[in-house]
């Protein structure tokens, strides 16, 4: 600190004198000091009666102070403070606000410190004002007897009383003449039984701590203090249990008491009780859904503050306020709360307690654009600074204009500029506040008039106003400005009567309607995505309504940015998991971020933003995370009750289409679980349990985590039937059993569903030794001479089982996806090869001379199509496709992601390629004819 540069080194700026001869009178009693200092003395005396008579009063103490290095001596009045026995505390708080009160304006006036350092100074002084009188309050009553249980040394911290600053306190951003607004709470669980005396005494010393700080002496006043933004002011008292505040915030809690909790901060007395409290807060005040209808929220409660006041004029200089009225203050204030309280409980960096942090934070995850930050920030402070010169005047607790040309002179030459620019830059400035802010606050205006409508698609649109989302007026009130939004959209729709029809069903399936009617009106792309979505896909519209949530995603900032990976996708699950406090809450909150991330996949792949085999890895991707993120957690539960898992551990095996890693949007998950007991008998835990019951409930445990129906739905449906034995076997393998099993009892289709296996979750050395065990069997299972006998007659049954459906079917029948991989895992086994995709199994099968080159080929390119006919269709519905009877928006869907021009042009093309790979299938495996199969010669 002592090598920072001194006060007279930092000065920057000055004010213009206002009144002359007062500044002339200044001067010269301060002609000591370097003609700078004396100079922004005399101009600031010039411009405020009130700092002209601290000057005079405390001008022994100033001349020390503006030698010193600034933050030293803010620091050394500080000590001081804290350094006073407390008898003398009344009289020592209102000399430090004095000297705190002159050296921060000249501080600010100078240029010496920014905006943030003057309001951060300010506030570090109210922290320790309102903390002190906590202390000697709770010393007082401890002494007298009256509060029960507790000794001198509890004083230290409050004994439990706390007082949250709120507002502008409670961000560090006090002004230059602000009251101090305060929450005092208690915590009653350490008065079990006394609680009510406790409170009585609680009570007292919150008046007593008004009064020190508030009451006006021969030495002035501290800090008004204002104790109404409590919990139901009007009737609880002044200090209340924090077990009462939060039942009151949890059962009736409004949006404009969340965005006073945005800035909270414990200040005095025992902190790690307020910061507890706070955090019990959390699910008020940041909602885990996007709340878009604190917009509405902040919009009403700005027209009612503008209403009460009488702000509602034209644009003056004059009179004008510059926290509450017309591009001032507050506007910016409710622009960056309301954003935060959108998003911020999805995104934890977005709660930041100050304004300038709050705004910058909102840009750097592009909830604003970077450009409105700045300005909005640049604005800020210099509306801030106007503040500060009319607070400063008189020590008054204004934020208006002055009425008269007079006075507006006088805020000019505060702020060191002429009258006339002064003027120009200000109504400059709230004006452009004005048009930053209020086009994100004000609704629609005026319903805008319906479409054109046919007689059935009225029909349909009058009967919207029954459904539970509209049941509430405030629902009614935002849908019908949207409604013209929607209906314009859908006539613009390849078939607008289909695309009304699944619409329809979207509304109808919503449970309410304010929040996401609030998202629609605030993000208008949404209305076309829903547009796309039931003109294209009618299921996909029914799941939103169920899962609206996951809109929340698509306007996150991020949802278009490039595909994570497997290694993100696991960290950020596992964050959100984190967030909650128990074991089902991890669950639901998994679910709810797995349905967010699945969402994203089908939208993009719905609008051509990647193809179906992107979608498929991205699906595969997400499943592989899912099981990363919630295997630990369900170790972790299984171990709480039953220890640790015994021996080596185990692993998650992904088995078909996961193993490959290629799902479809409907896809569920084969998985097979295996452990090493490693000669360990039962688990050392509460309740031991013998290995293999403890491993058979640690996989049920991970079944019941994946599939149980919760309140967010559930994960995936799993299929556990490819383990040895399928049904009939352990749910969970050992190790030695598995090995046993694949190498003396188990069926070539079991083979063939190795060369798919792929370890995703358990411990490292068991998922290599699994690997390496799987390579080997397949080279040692692959030569026999009944592999390719097995495999036909495997084929025979699967096609009598699973015939073809529709002209658009992909995966069942002769030449079709199922018969493909069959043949590529067919040609893996024979090959050895550790392949686990369809193309690298044909590749590989080429290599061994297993398929010729042409056959290689054709199987690649009727399984490339047909898998672009199964991922757009299970996009689309859970059933099958018929090109005759399917919406047009879905049918040029499918065309585009096939290349097809048309649907009957599609139909020859899947003929083509599924004949040609039977052919090729045939001729390696035998033909499949009513049942039997007929091995080429």
């Amino acid at each position: 600190m002592s090598n920072s540069p001194t006060f007279l080194s930092r000065l920057t700026r000055s004010p213009v004198a206002h009144d002359a001869a007062t500044a002339t009178e200044t001067r010269a009693a301060f002609g000591d000091l370097a003609p700078e200092l004396a100079g922004l003395l005399s101009a600031t005396a010039g411009c405020s009666p009130f700092l002209r008579d601290l000057m005079t009063r405390e001008g022994v103490w100033l001349r020390e102070a503006l030698s010193a290095v600034p933050e030293a001596a803010f620091d050394r009045l500080l000590a001081d403070l804290a350094a006073v026995p407390s008898e003398q505390l009344s009289d020592a708080l209102r000399l430090a606000k004095r000297r705190a009160a002159l050296f921060t304006a000249l501080c600010d006036l100078g240029g010496v410190w920014p905006l943030e350092q003057v309001t951060g100074a300010l506030t570090r002084l109210a922290d320790m004002a309102v903390d002190l009188s906590i202390r000697t309050g709770v010393a007082e009553e401890i002494r007298r007897g009256r509060l029960p249980g507790a000794t001198p040394d509890d004083a230290a911290d409050g004994a439990g009383m706390v007082a949250l600053a709120m507002g502008k306190m409670g961000a560090g951003e006090l002004n230059y003449s602000s009251d101090i607004d305060l929450v005092c709470l208690f915590d009653e669980t350490r008065y079990k039984g006394v609680e009510q005396e406790a409170r009585q005494s609680f009570i007292r010393v919150t008046r007593r701590m008004t009064a020190l700080l508030s009451d006006l002496t021969a030495g002035g006043y501290v800090f008004r203090t204002d104790l109404r933004l409590r919990p139901d002011a009007a009737v609880t008292p002044v200090c209340l249990s924090m077990a009462a505040a939060e039942a009151y915030y949890e059962s009736v809690g409004r949006t404009w008491e969340r965005a006073a909790y945005i800035k909270a901060r414990p200040c005095g007395g025992d902190l790690a009780a307020g910061n507890r409290f706070l955090r019990t807060l959390v699910p008020f005040v940041w909602r885990k859904h996007l709340d878009f209808a604190a917009i509405q929220d902040a919009h009403d409660m700005r027209l009612r503050i503008r209403e009460h006041r009488q702000l509602n004029r034209a644009l003056a200089v004059e009179g004008h306020d510059m926290k509450l009225g017309q591009g001032g203050i507050r506007e910016i204030e409710f622009f960056t709360q309301t954003r935060q309280l959108i998003a911020g409980g999805r995104d934890a960096s977005l709660r930041d307690r100050t304004t300038v942090g709050g705004l910058r934070a909102l840009a750097a995850q592009r909830w604003i654009p970077q450009d409105v930050c700045e300005e909005l920030v640049t604005l800020y402070r210099a509306h801030r600074e106007v503040e500060h010169r009319l607070q400063m005047v008189q020590d008054a607790q204004t934020h208006t204009m002055p009425a008269s040309a007079e006075g507006v002179a006088r805020i000019a030459a505060f702020c060191g500029m002429e009258e006339g620019a002064f003027r120009t830059g200000l109504l400059d400035r709230l004006s452009r506040t004005d048009r930053l802010t209020e086009g994100f606050f004000a609704p629609g205006a005026a319903e805008e008039p319906l479409p054109d409508l046919s007689e059935s698609a009225r029909s349909i649109v009058e009967g919207w106003s029954s459904y539970p989302a509209l049941r509430s007026d405030r629902a009614q009130q935002i849908f019908r400005r949207l409604r013209p939004a929607f209906l314009t959209r859908l006539s613009r729709a390849a078939n607008a009567d289909e695309a009304l029809v699944a619409l329809d069903g979207f509304l109808r399936g919503l449970p309410a309607g304010v929040q996401i009617f609030s998202l629609f009106e605030a993000n208008p792309a949404l209305i076309d995505l829903i547009i796309d979505i039931a003109a294209t896909s009618p299921d996909l519209a029914r799941y939103l309504s169920r899962n609206a949530a996951v809109l929340d995603g698509v306007i996150g900032g991020s949802f278009f940015a490039p595909w994570p990976g497997v290694g993100a996708l696991v960290e950020d699950g596992a964050a959100r998991m984190a967030e909650a406090a128990d074991y089902e809450g991890k669950l639901d909150a998994a679910r709810r971020w797995m349905k967010e991330w699945h969402f994203r996949i089908g939208v993009h792949h719905l609008r051509g933003l990647v193809d179906a085999f992107e979608a498929a890895k991205n699906y595969a991707d997400l499943a592989e995370a899912v099981i990363a993120a919630v295997w630990p957690l369900v170790v972790a539960e299984v171990a709480r009750k039953h220890g640790p898992m015994p021996g080596r551990g185990a692993v998650v095996l992904g088995m078909g289409s996961l193993g490959a890693a290629r799902l479809n949007a409907g896809s569920d998950l084969d998985l097979i679980v295996i452990y090493d007991a490693a000669g360990a008998e039962a688990s050392d835990g509460p309740r031991p349990l013998a290995v293999r019951p403890y491993y058979a409930r640690l996989t049920q445990a991970l079944v019941t985590a994946l599939t149980a129906p919760m309140a967010e739905g559930k994960l995936y449906e799993v299929d556990m039937r490819l383990r040895p034995s399928g049904r009939q076997g352990p749910v969970a393998t050992a190790l030695e059993s598995f090995r046993s099993y694949q190498e003396t009892e188990a069926w070539t289709w079991e083979h063939l569903a190795l060369t798919r296996a792929r370890p995703l979750a358990g411990e490292m050395s068991l998922r290599a030794e699994i690997e390496d065990f799987r390579r080997g069997l397949l080279h040692a299972k692959g030569q026999g001479a009944g592999v390719r006998a097995d495999v036909a007659a495997m084929r025979t049954r699967l096609q009598a089982a699973k015939p073809a459906k529709g002209l658009w079917e992909a995966k069942n029948g002769p030449g079709r996806i199922m018969d493909i991989e069959l043949m590529a895992e067919t040609a893996a086994l024979i090959a050895a090869s550790p392949a686990r995709g369809v193309e690298a199994q044909l590749r590989a099968g080429g290599k061994a001379s297993v398929l010729s080159d042409s056959d290689q080929q054709t199987l690649t390119d009727g399984y490339r199509l047909l898998w672009r006919v199964q991922a757009a269709t299970r996009l689309i519905t859970e059933g099958t496709l018929d090109p005759a009877t399917m919406g047009e928006g879905a049918r040029a869907f499918v065309l585009r992601e096939t290349g097809e021009a048309d649907a009957d042009a599609l139909t020859a093309r899947i003929e083509q390629v599924a004949g040609l790979a039977a052919r090729v299938i045939d001729a390696h495996l035998g033909e499949v004819e009513d049942g039997e199969t007929h091995h080429a010669d």
